[in-house]
């Protein structure tokens, strides 16, 4: 076959869209270094793609199945059981680089609000300088 055109390739993809999908990964792998199924006759990874693909000398399927491949996103991985335990609030990650203890705020909780408008007033009169 010297020349290949859409009608030769549609009747093995009917489909015009999946046609251009398939021959362009076709093309892809031809250009990472698999060998053409035809005689290459100084024609370009496209045309060579169309003409595999026109002569149905290339697996379709494996083909399809090779773009949803390529097209597909990773997802991020799991994080480990350790990660977990790291990011969970416990006592010792809540109070780590504070200048206060638990047991400093389990205490603060049972005084109720009298400590804190003690402090309060406290500064108000050191601002104030009396």
């Amino acid at each position: 076959m010297a020349r290949v055109t859409v009608e030769d390739c549609v009747e093995k993809v009917p489909n015009r869209f999946e046609l251009v999908m398939l021959a362009a990964q076709r093309a892809r792998n031809i250009s990472r270094g698999e060998a053409p199924a035809v005689e290459r006759d100084n024609d370009k990874n496209p045309v060579v793609a169309l003409r595999e693909i026109a002569e149905g000398k290339i697996a379709l399927e494996a083909l399809q199945n090779d773009l949803i491949k390529t097209l597909q996103r990773v997802p991020e991985p799991e994080p480990t059981s350790e990660e977990v335990m790291d990011l969970l609030p416990t006592e010792s990650n809540i109070f780590a680089g504070m200048d206060i203890s638990p047991e400093e705020v389990a205490a603060e909780e049972a005084g109720g609000d009298a400590g804190a408008e003690e402090d309060i007033e406290a500064a108000i009169a050191r601002e104030l300088g009396g």
